[in-house]
């Protein structure tokens, strides 16, 4: 006979509710979702992106637990009497982001080194022979905003981290590793198998960490966590009086594909915040020129993966250009730079390196000629969408059409860029009004039940023939500069 749960039973899942922590570049937030997907309460805090030198991206990892925490807490008092509620916690962090720490104690032995950061770009060069190789076991280019050049670098510049080397208590890893590890405190060394994979080290046949790449990258396998599942036992997140089991960790954009629960078939997912991603969910990994093949958490049918294609400079590309004329980003300004009266420049976005589908991670960016600060910042909210549109042509000679797009992050608030978007797609985007993919996303994992759709606008394909001969141009005189790059 089928078991029913008892109506009790049913009335304590129903008020279930899951605190999730999501630490991006600019800020940590911690937001508390019920299982219809409805944000109960929501905390806050920016932090502090330091650039020592060229090519240098750092942040302290203290000063992100810290805000971690501070944001939990001022999340769980705002619920007030439902905080008892809470059942579940999970930690979304950027992928690519990496550190190095001290077991057992997790000190940490350096600061975190950002995926944005290249310092490590000229140790590459000696592998470039090993690149294709590279590619194939882990899905990812060789790039120095993935994690492997960024752990090697500091066992071979930071004397703390050689010290630990020396008397075995050295960690490195991505940054889901060590806050997942001060959060939950769980018995050992652990992180998600997405996050491990962005560091370039993970096989994904295996979805375990690779002798070869380790030797290549001249890094030993045991300085490494242990790679368990994204929902996993990563310890308990104790909140003041609160203590909630850590159940699923992963990475920022593999949780923003899960925003709606599990995307539609041929749908194209796009999060646009300090950088671009744009990704297709996929049973098995699958092959395109100029993308990645990335790692999404596993369900009961195995393992999942994404077609991905990033861009390395989307909202830091536009406060770049915001701040060259003296001026401060926000969403107002991208709104008035995209009036439809406006003729901008154009723009090649190599912005922190050039990435998909090009990668040209020495390009210089550049404007065609300049002009005004409103039609430069035009110009660089277009060539994120020109990007986009280079993604999913790549995308689609594989996979075929595609029937909508659904957008996410923080430039997605800007109405004027969504709809230039679905001009160039030729497909309806839609815009949930909960533009927090990660974190919503994050909540389906952890709760892992059906989730009410929030209001959502769509924004039909219009015929700009104006965009799409730009757009046009600019295609032709990208490839004139990366001709000459060669």
């Amino acid at each position: 006979m089928e078991h029913k749960p008892a109506p009790e039973c049913n009335a304590v899942a129903e008020r279930s509710l899951a605190l999730v922590l999501d630490q991006g570049g600019s800020s940590s937030r911690a937001l508390v979702f019920d299982v219809r997907g409805r944000v109960l309460a929501r905390a806050q805090a920016s932090v502090t992106i330091r650039h020592p030198g060229p090519d240098r991206v750092e942040q302290d990892p203290l000063e992100l637990l810290e805000s971690l925490q501070r944001c939990a807490a001022l999340a769980l008092e705002e619920l007030g009497a439902r905080a008892a509620d809470c059942t579940v916690a999970g930690l979304c962090t950027q992928r690519a982001s990496a550190l190095a720490w001290r077991r057992g104690s997790r000190e940490p032995l350096s600061p975190v080194l950002s995926w944005q950061d290249r310092r490590a770009a000229a140790a590459l060069e000696a592998l470039q022979p090993a690149a294709a190789r590279v590619e194939q076991l882990s899905g990812l280019r060789l790039s120095p905003h993935y994690g492997a050049s960024k752990l090697r670098w500091l066992w071979e510049h930071e004397s703390r981290v050689a010290e630990a080397a020396r008397d075995s208590s050295l960690c490195l890893g991505p940054l889901a590793g060590y806050l997942a590890g001060t959060l939950g405190a769980p018995a050992e060394e652990l992180v998600d198998a997405v996050s491990a994979s962005r560091t370039q080290l993970v096989e994904l046949a295996t979805r375990e960490w690779s002798e070869e790449l380790c030797a290549l990258f001249r890094l030993r396998r045991e300085w490494l966590p242990r790679i368990a599942g994204a929902q996993s036992d990563f310890g308990r997140l104790c909140v003041g009086r609160a203590s909630l089991p850590l159940r699923v960790v992963t990475g920022d954009q593999s949780a923003a594909v899960f925003a709606a629960g599990e995307p539609a078939p041929r749908t194209l997912l796009i999060n646009l915040g300090t950088g671009g991603f744009v990704q297709a969910l996929v049973r098995e990994p699958r092959h395109a020129a100029g993308l990645l093949t990335s790692l999404l958490p596993s369900d009961e049918r195995g393992p999942r993966f994404s077609l991905e294609g990033t861009i390395n400079g989307a909202g830091s590309a536009l406060e770049w250009c915001a701040e060259r004329h003296g001026l401060r980003f926000d969403p107002d300004r991208l709104e008035a730079a995209l009036h439809p009266d406006r003729t901008p420049p154009l723009f090649f976005n190599a912005h922190s390196g050039l990435a998909a589908p090009f990668w040209r991670p020495h390009a210089v960016s550049r404007f065609s000629n300049h002009a005004g600060a409103l039609e430069e910042l035009a110009a660089v909210a277009e060539s994120i969408l020109f990007l986009v549109l280079a993604i999913a042509d790549r995308m689609r000679a594989v996979l075929g059409s595609f029937e909508r797009a659904e957008i996410s992050g923080g430039l997605a608030r800007s109405d004027a860029l969504c709809q230039r978007l679905a001009d160039l797609l030729g497909i309806e985007v839609w815009r949930r009004e909960e533009t927090e993919a990660s974190a919503r996303g994050l909540a389906w994992l952890c709760l892992g039940t059906p989730m009410e759709a929030p209001a959502s606008r769509c924004f039909d394909p219009r015929e700009q023939d104006t965009l799409l001969q730009r757009q046009a141009r600019w295609n032709t005189w990208i490839q004139e500069l990366l001709c000459e790059s060669t």
